[in-house]
């Protein structure tokens, strides 16, 4: 006998099977587009939310915005150094939740996986939001819409990730290159720059500077660092789907966390020197960064370009989430956290059921703050802190025990990064308890005691399935076959061939309900049965109410009792319509036969459809 060619060949026009291999996958470039906007965009909101906080102490304070912006650049280095070793030992992904599992334990692990996941849908809710909201400062029109505006564009980012991550980064990758290269110009610009170009954008607006404020304590450069480290969420991203990169994926995922590192660090240090070199000083309803695009490039074309590409890069900073968090549920469904669904991939290396999950659970969050992003704002942060603190504090032990060349600084300088975002952390859900951070501290706990939930009931299906063991070698069972019927046709005729070809015995079931029309009927197919003779035997089952599953899961009950060891199947004949249209022409009745014996027996259900062209 001759050995066949294993390769298959397509014919031209043919429909080629999916491909699911490196083109599904990302580069460092798209890798950097899918999975950095969640950072790049916080760009807007970091250097805006440290001057905020300095602004409690005059103009006096705002003199401490670049040394605040250098120290968050430092712990920016430091993140994403230790990073860069989390994508080395754990290129599986995961980020603080494969670290905590690996060096601190179950419990903790969990906790980095819960902030994670709340830190992820959050930024969905935030970008979204913080989008909307720059579209409707520019049309104020559209304000009162704006939680439908949100939802329109959720909806639009989720089909674009149902595609595929790559499909993703390549249709976000020219807004990225845009505001990255507007607000870089922006900075190079504005450095040659001896005063302002324009202040028409912060003209009458009213200044959120205190007056007569000249000292600037402790704990005020505190909070202004831990409001300032908001500009850090999305660094983990990049660690947390290192399996979406192409091979070698590590190297890959190393080089974009370089990247994102090295320009997140030049905008917010260039952003911060501008913001001293031209005295900015917050106001009610213009952001920081339009004021500073104003005072480089003057109120013209290239100002709208750097408001625009803003908003846009705002509103699609949601993708991370949609890069990282299907691949960390997938862990946690890997160790029986979750539903095991998460785990599942579609053709395009799409975590399908996580794209969807965090989308409905964002779209819940939009609507429960209205599309008001001050409503979410103060949730965000707390849940990186403790991520990044986990992941940290984890490193460090990673170290002590590998050792490698150089453990000791790279311990240090982890350790220094665990105590400076683990202060963050505190201080964060210190300031902003009653501002809303409370939810975060409820939900965190819950979360967590729900993946145990998960966890212990999968440990119970596993002991009662035998998980781990060797089984029993299997034995033949007598074997009956059960067949509903309601008439005599050759779908009856089909049935029961396929139903004699699977067990010992066959018995076809009717239902008798008590009105004269009933018996009428089942009499008539009692007598049809017995001219046809097909060596099946019929059995009519009795049912005072008009129901069809309940009667036939009791007659199956009572067989169980007389002859436990006899193996019954129930096969369920069913017609499949050759247009979607005509499936709402049948009468379901399989479906509630179906239903009804899954409920209340534990009898093999086999559902046998019939195209009517297969028919003979």
């Amino acid at each position: 006998m001759s050995v066949q060619s294993t390769e298959t060949c397509v014919a031209p026009g043919a429909e080629e099977p999916p491909d699911t291999g490196a083109r599904h996958k990302l580069t460092a470039l798209t890798g950097l587009a899918a999975l950095s906007l969640d950072a790049m965009a916080s760009v807007a909101y970091g250097p805006e939310a440290i001057v905020l906080v300095l602004a409690a102490a005059g103009g006096y304070g705002l003199g401490f915005t670049l040394p605040v912006t250098v120290a968050i650049a430092t712990l920016l280095a430091v993140l994403v150094a230790s990073y860069r070793q989390v994508i080395a030992a754990f290129p599986d992904g995961g980020g603080s939740y494969a670290v905590a599992k690996t060096y601190l334990g179950g419990r903790t692990s969990l906790v980095a996986a819960a902030s994670l996941v709340l830190d992820y849908v959050l930024n969905v809710a935030v970008a979204v939001t913080a989008g909307v909201a720059a579209l409707t400062s520019a049309f104020p029109e559209l304000y009162g819409d704006r939680l439908w505006l949100c939802l329109v564009v959720l909806v639009l980012i989720t089909a674009v990730n149902l595609r595929g991550i790559v499909d993703s980064a390549r249709a976000f990758i020219v807004p990225t290159i845009v505001f990255i290269g507007s607000i870089l110009v922006l900075i190079v610009v504005g450095l040659f720059r001896a005063a302002p170009v324009s202040t028409e954008t912060a003209a009458g607006h009213a200044s959120v500077l205190a007056d007569n404020a000249t000292t600037v304590g402790a704990l005020l450069l505190l909070k202004a660092f831990a409001a300032g480290c908001s500009a850090l969420t999305g660094v983990e991203a990049i660690a947390n789907a290192v399996p979406s990169f192409r091979a070698p994926a590590a190297r890959r995922a190393q080089h974009a966390e370089v990247a994102l590192g090295a320009l997140l660090g030049v905008m917010l240090i260039g952003l911060s020197v501008l913001i001293s070199r031209f005295g900015l000083q917050p106001v009610e309803g213009v952001t920081v960064l339009a004021q500073l695009a104003d005072a480089s490039f003057g109120h013209n074309l290239a100002f709208y370009v750097v408001q625009f590409a803003t908003m846009v890069l705002l509103a699609l900073s949601a993708n991370t989430s949609f890069g990282g968090l299907p691949v960390l549920l997938k862990l946690l469904a890997r160790d029986n956290y979750l539903p095991h669904v998460f785990g599942l991939k579609a053709d395009r290396q799409v975590h399908r059921h996580g794209v969807l999950a965090l989308a409905g659970v964002s779209a819940a969050m939009l609507v429960f703050s209205g599309g008001d992003t001050n409503t979410l704002v103060p949730l965000f942060a707390i849940g990186v802190f403790v991520g990044f603190t986990i992941a940290q504090t984890g490193m460090v032990l990673h170290w002590r025990r590998v050792r490698g060349p150089q453990w000791a600084g790279k311990a240090l300088l982890n350790g220094l990064g665990a105590v400076l975002t683990g202060v963050s952390a505190v201080v964060v859900t210190a300031t902003k308890f009653h501002d809303g951070a409370w939810l975060i501290v409820v939900a965190l706990p819950l979360l967590v005691a729900g993946f145990e939930c998960v966890h212990r009931a999968y440990d119970r299906i596993g002991e009662r399935l035998g998980v781990g063991r060797i089984p029993e070698p299997p034995h033949h069972d007598r074997s009956l076959v059960l067949v509903p019927v309601s008439s005599l046709t050759r779908l009856t005729s089909e049935a029961l061939t396929a139903a004699v070809s699977l067990g010992d015995e066959v018995r076809a079931v009717t239902v008798c309900h008590p009105d004269p029309e009933d018996r009428a009927q089942t009499e008539a197919l009692e007598r049809d049965w017995a001219l046809w003779n097909p060596g099946v035997p019929l059995v009519r089952v009795s049912s005072a109410r008009r129901t069809v599953g309940r009667p036939i899961a009791a007659y199956i009950r009572e067989l169980s009792a007389a002859d436990p060891d006899t193996r019954i199947t129930v096969l369920i004949p069913e017609i499949e319509p050759a247009r979607l249209w005509q499936r709402a022409l049948q009468n379901q009745r399989g479906a509630v036969v179906a239903h009804a014996v899954r409920r209340d027996t534990n009898a093999v259900i086999c559902r046998l459809r019939f195209r009517l062209s297969d028919l003979p």
